[in-house]
């Protein structure tokens, strides 16, 4: 915690001519696109592996009708399926899965009032007026939503809005050209698949309850990887 909260004090200290009060804020900012920039080749790495699985659908389908009354049977020949090709059914997962220690990390670093013994001097550092240790409800109490701190959280939630619309029509499309769902056979649907892909289309929005409840330090950390990942999922899924 303390070689974090000191990498972030000296970032912070580069940044200060540019961005004065808030260079703690674009602090955050460029260690979060720092984060993105290490786990891109394994962003990469997902995207080719999403286009090898949906290569390999036509095929599992073929399996699920071979093997519609032996469930344990199906799932060894789907596995040895993806062994065979070299694709990992997870590996869309480890760029999120990797992000997730820097997001705690913000997170503890921007809610205790004391580090290594001694004061948490980053919680002095804010966003604007908005303290990069408070959260929405604290902006709530300090003027409202129309308050100084209050915006600043109301251009995160538009900021949010805006990537969570666009990853919402992006995935509608996407879906309809290259159906997730498969044919189990007969015509009949894959269970379970179906509400999946109901469902896949608003998960970006639930980033705006996250924004909400955590630190600002940690949203900001939240908002800045969400709009890398529209931008980028937009380059390497075309």
């Amino acid at each position: 915690m303390s070689v974090f909260a000191r990498l972030v004090e000296q970032l912070a200290d580069l940044l200060q001519p540019l961005f004065h009060a808030s260079a703690a804020a674009a602090a955050i900012v460029l260690f979060t696109a720092l984060v993105r920039l290490l786990v891109h080749p394994l962003s990469r790495a997902a995207a080719r592996g999403q286009r090898a699985r949906a290569e390999l659908q036509p095929r599992i389908a073929e399996l699920r009708k071979k093997h519609a009354e032996d469930p344990e049977r199906l799932q060894k020949a789907v596995l040895e399926l993806h062994a065979e090709e070299k694709v990992s059914p997870l590996s869309g997962c480890l760029p999120s899965l990797l992000q997730l220690p820097a997001f705690f990390l913000l997170y503890h670093l921007f809610s205790n009032t004391s580090i290594g013994g001694e004061a948490n001097e980053l919680l002095t550092h804010s966003l604007f007026a908005a303290p990069l240790g408070g959260r929405w409800a604290d902006a709530l109490a300090d003027g409202g939503v129309l308050g100084s701190a209050g915006l600043v959280y109301l251009a995160l939630f538009a900021l949010v809005a805006a990537v969570a619309a666009f990853n919402y029509r992006r995935t509608k499309l996407m879906t309809a050209k290259n159906p997730v769902t498969v044919a189990a056979g007969d015509g009949e649907q894959v269970p379970g698949l179906g509400a999946i892909n109901k469902v896949m289309p608003f998960m970006s929005f639930f980033t705006l309850v996250t924004v909400a409840v955590v630190p600002l330090a940690a949203a900001l950390y939240v908002v800045t990887s969400t709009t890398w990942s529209a931008v980028e999922r937009a380059a390497l899924y075309r």
